[in-house]
């Protein structure tokens, strides 16, 4: 969408290998954005990181970043236990934060979040890329005008593959750095995805198991979900497959909505199945005019940007991502408590409110019980 007025102003803290991704994408916006400072706690990764994406300023310390450049935007691009506390300061200094998913690490975190942001009037928002895909847009718009029918069973699988190896970076495979394993981590993406078609969640019942891997989280989970308005899902996140793939189907009363891809979706990875009767929807869903851009970093920001220009609330925004990071906390829940864990049962002072495991991790009860 075009604009006239100048280009956003936006900072990056944290120069890592997911950073590169949110440069690369803003290098795409250059007419409508200025990624003007970085900021890292290695010094030397930043000035090689500013160094190829032409960033002016930097820093080794978002603080001081903060202090000393006039922002719309800083992308928070950190360890998930650094989220919310860099995310506070962004909207301290008046300053929309663009946070990595996870935004916190529980619920009470992103709830503190949010008391922030009512004091100063600033946003956080959370990366979800894959909601903004064309044809999740496309779907959802479907959706939402009735046409494709109720929304009867739902797949959502994220069947990943990650070593030992993978594991050796300090913060990863641990509850109080990484907040948890592929269920936070991983399949985020994907049943966020989900829960932006079919609404709000009502029940979880969740197994969780640390199969193989040398983690301190879970290394794959399997939920069974009833969403409020009937539908029936599964979710499976999975760090243990070696044919990775990242999978989607919906089943609705005329029509059978499938996706497959692994780490970005462009239409083909889209397959749509009218129901016997209802052939006419296939041109329906054909009829889209959207530019078809791989789902990434760019599509989310540049909607930020849309919003911005003509006065409407940005996503995806805190009540969003709540929705979310309350499903992984059920799943955990129901999982580790052995049952069933429905939306707005874990309310404050619940241990799963507090953190992802809850306190209450199998494996750790049986090591502690043979020391």
């Amino acid at each position: 969408m075009p604009s006239t007025r100048p280009p956003y102003r936006v900072a990056i803290v944290g120069t890592g290998g997911i950073a590169h991704a949110h440069a690369e994408a803003l290098s795409g916006l250059s007419e409508r954005a200025r990624l003007v400072a970085v900021a890292d706690v290695d010094p030397t990764r930043a000035a090689e990181f500013a160094g190829r994406f032409s960033v002016p300023h930097v820093f080794d310390d978002p603080r001081t970043l903060l202090e000393n450049q006039e922002l719309d935007l800083v992308h928070i691009c950190t360890p998930p236990h650094t989220h919310a506390p860099l995310a506070a300061s962004a909207m301290r200094a008046g300053v929309t934060a663009l946070v990595e998913k996870p935004t916190a690490l529980s619920l009470r975190e992103l709830d503190e979040l949010a008391a922030v942001q009512e004091q100063t009037g600033s946003r956080v928002l959370t990366v979800f890329q894959h909601r903004y895909g064309a044809a999740a847009v496309r779907l959802r718009r479907l959706v939402e005008a009735g046409a494709l029918g109720r929304p009867l069973v739902a797949t959502c699988e994220t069947l990943w593959y990650r070593s030992d190896e993978y594991f050796e970076v300090p913060w990863r495979g641990r509850w109080d750095v990484e907040g948890g394993g592929p269920t936070m981590g991983h399949g985020i993406h994907q049943f966020d995805l989900m829960l932006s078609v079919l609404g709000p969640w009502s029940l979880i019942t969740a197994l969780a198991d640390r199969r193989v891997r040398p983690t301190d989280t879970e290394d794959v989970s399997v939920a069974a979900v009833r969403f409020a308005g009937g539908t029936l899902a599964t979710v499976v996140n999975s760090l243990l497959s070696p044919r990775e793939t990242s999978r989607l189907r919906f089943d609705f009363e005329h029509a059978t909505v499938e996706l497959e891809h692994l780490y970005g979706y462009r239409s083909e990875h889209w397959r749509f199945t009218p129901a016997p009767g209802h052939e006419q929807l296939a041109a329906l869903w054909a009829d889209g005019d959207e530019e078809d851009v791989t789902s990434g970093h760019r599509l989310q920001i540049e909607s930020v940007f849309d919003a911005w220009d003509t006065g409407q609330e940005p996503g995806v925004s805190l009540p969003d991502a709540r929705r979310t990071l309350e499903f992984a906390a059920a799943t955990y829940a129901s999982a580790f408590r052995g049952v069933p864990v429905a939306a707005g049962e874990l309310t404050d002072g619940d241990p799963f409110t507090r953190s992802m495991d809850g306190g209450a991790l199998p494996w750790q009860r049986v090591k502690e019980a043979l020391v």
